[in-house]
């Protein structure tokens, strides 16, 4: 049984590490200022995936991400580790999308694929709403299971998952098609193989190497599994009027780092009585209770 995949990869800005030049004047994130990674929880999302792939080898692993040029490097990664291929969503009229907007632009892009199965990360590190895969879901009219943790098992008819809650797990059975949302706990993204980055290193959208003025028509040619495809708002039959700033109707006023720093301490041995002090303690001064 062959099914076809879609992991949903975003590259994003490494809230490590902002700074004072992390936002530009409209409220919107500047990506050129932080280093770009793959986010945490889509590379759990992809390592599902490549289970699925494991129990039913004919299937095709396909990567989606939304961004500028630069994040063809999340399709590069993903191919390293195990997915087949991958489309670079990107276009101008895609800047400033919240959650709405960006969902809209990928459910656009996922029709064109029509995938049994899509996963994504729960959530991502620069915005961490959680949002957008359920978001899809519903614009897609298909079924979702949230908060994925663990692959039972797959046949060609349903898949059966754990789900990781705040007082337990679930165990779902969810038939064809289906969203997956992949919780942080979830089995972590396997390392890249060796063999395929050889192969692989090399693969780059057309943007890429125009920007590196690179002849790129021979190489396309003799070797096509080396071009990364990119899709535009007009490629994926995208209404313009539901993309970007104008198409969000949220807005981001004020990011800033917080740092949480020690004031004061105490020590409390493991005796009773220092035990009985430090509830005392936690109680006067509402920290508890």
């Amino acid at each position: 049984m062959k099914l076809k995949i879609v992991v949903l990869a975003k590259q994003v800005p490494d809230t490590r590490n902002v700074g004072k030049d992390a936002m530009k004047e409209d409220g919107t994130v500047n990506r050129g200022a932080l280093p770009a990674i793959f986010n945490p929880d889509d590379l759990n999302a992809l390592e599902l995936a490549l289970a699925i792939k494991d129990s039913l080898k004919e299937s095709e692993i396909v990567v989606i991400t939304m961004g500028p040029t630069r994040a063809a490097q999340i399709i590069r990664d993903a191919i390293f580790r195990g997915a087949d291929k991958g489309y670079l969503l990107t276009d101008r009229k895609f800047a400033g999308s919240d959650t709405l907007a960006t969902s809209y632009a990928l459910s656009k892009a996922i029709q064109k694929i029509n995938p049994d199965i899509i996963v994504c990360g729960l959530q991502a590190i620069d915005g961490d709403t959680a949002q957008v895969g359920p978001q899809i879901a519903e614009k897609l009219h298909i079924a979702q299971v949230t908060y994925v943790e663990k692959l039972e098992s797959v046949d060609d008819k349903h898949i059966v998952l754990t789900r990781r809650l705040e007082r337990g797990i679930e165990t779902v059975s969810v038939p064809f098609p289906v969203l997956l949302t992949v919780h942080g706990s979830a089995t972590p993204c396997r390392p890249m193989h060796a063999k395929r980055m050889l192969k692989f290193k090399h693969a780059h959208t057309l943007s890429e190497l125009q920007e590196q003025n690179r002849d790129y028509t021979d190489m396309f040619k003799e070797r096509p599994y080396l071009h990364i495809d990119e899709w535009n708002a007009e490629t994926v039959g995208a209404d313009e009027s539901h993309l970007g700033l104008g198409g969000s109707p949220t807005k981001v006023k004020e990011i800033e780092s917080v740092v949480l720093t020690q004031k004061e301490s105490k020590l409390f041995s493991d005796k009773d009585l220092d035990i009985d002090q430090l509830i005392k303690e936690l109680l006067e001064t509402r920290v508890i209770g």
